[in-house]
């Protein structure tokens, strides 16, 4: 049986470094913080949430920047990937409180130059090109 999977992912900046997570289960990449989407959730509403839950901070959520739309084996998964304006304020993730910790094994700040497997590889490449926070939303196909 198909499925629809829908997620939403911060782009968290500060001093041109981007905040990655690699999430638990022995995942071999890096992505953007965030998760899926409940049924009937605001996509805003559910960027929020995945990122107080995962990280502790409450997140100042600007523009969409981004859709991606991939299928993998009998599902679709559609992700909406928002700016997030108050990166400095994730540098002291570790010191808050957060109720699903477990689901990030490892969050990393990388630079352009940095040589981690990130994923979707559009958006790397957008990093390194120093245009991943651009003016619209950019629609990207895996």
């Amino acid at each position: 049986m198909s499925q629809l999977k829908v997620r939403c992912r911060g782009i968290i900046m500060h001093e041109d470094k981007l905040l990655l997570v690699k999430h638990s289960g022995g995942r071999d990449f890096y992505a953007l913080p965030g998760g899926h989407l409940d049924f009937g959730e605001n996509p805003k509403k559910c960027m929020r949430r995945e990122l107080v839950e995962e990280l502790g901070i409450e997140p100042t959520i600007g523009r969409l920047l981004y859709v991606y739309s991939f299928t993998k084996e009998d599902a679709q998964s559609v992700e909406f990937f928002f700016e997030i304006e108050n990166g400095h304020d994730y540098l002291t993730h570790a010191e808050k409180e957060k109720t699903h910790a477990h689901e990030i094994a490892e969050v990393i700040w990388v630079g352009a130059d940095t040589e981690v497997p990130i994923l979707p590889q559009e958006l790397k490449v957008e990093f390194k090109n120093g245009t991943l926070l651009h003016e619209g939303t950019r629609f990207i196909n895996g």
